[in-house]
């Protein structure tokens, strides 16, 4: 017996049929089909409601994302470059943080068992906790001795001298890995 060839029927919804062509696929998509309207790929209204985009919808929607660059990172981070010593817009405010978590709780769900979900989200959040915390007290606490004097030295370094390097907050590892960190000469001149 000889198998038939899957023939796509364009009267209905194109989308799942077209894994039946397997090897023909190649061939059948690139013999175009010219009309104004192209068929339909989805039998659900939403769906295929979402397929389809006016020219000037692009624009329309991604100008002005193009021009909120500047707002967006204004608002998450550079107003804390700009007034750095502002006590209450140092920490990530916690409303924008409970957004945050949903995304976050979702993530660790992927790579864990439910059992351990709890808990590795729980360290996370402590930790983001304590991040939080030292940043505050590297901008407005008065260390008298090390590792949090050098720590503040660092930081401020960061905000007024050298905004270009030396990212760490609570530690430079991260400096030495993406080779941000300042001359030692440069930290110690901000005592």
């Amino acid at each position: 017996m000889v198998a038939q060839a899957f023939t796509v029927d364009l009267d209905k919804p194109l989308v799942f049929q077209v894994g039946h062509l397997e090897e023909e696929y190649q061939e059948w998509v690139h013999q175009p089909i010219v009309s104004k309207e192209g068929p339909r790929f989805f039998e659900n209204d939403v769906l295929e409601f979402l397929t389809r985009t006016k020219w000037w919808a692009v624009p329309l929607i991604w100008l002005p994302v193009v021009g909120w660059a500047n707002t967006a990172h204004y608002l998450l981070h550079g107003c804390h470059h700009k007034h750095p010593m502002d006590g209450l817009r140092l920490v990530f405010p916690p409303a924008a943080a409970a957004i945050l978590c949903f995304p976050f709780w979702n993530l660790i769900k992927l790579f864990s068992t439910p059992s351990t979900t709890p808990g590795l989200f729980g360290g996370g959040l402590l930790g983001y906790v304590m991040y939080d915390c030292t940043h505050y007290y590297l901008h407005h606490g008065q260390p008298s001795s090390d590792p949090a004097k050098h720590l503040k030295k660092y930081h401020l370094n960061h905000h007024f001298r050298i905004q270009n390097k030396g990212f760490g907050i609570t530690s430079t590892l991260w400096d030495h890995v993406f080779g941000t960190l300042p001359s030692t000469k440069t930290v110690d001149k901000s005592t």
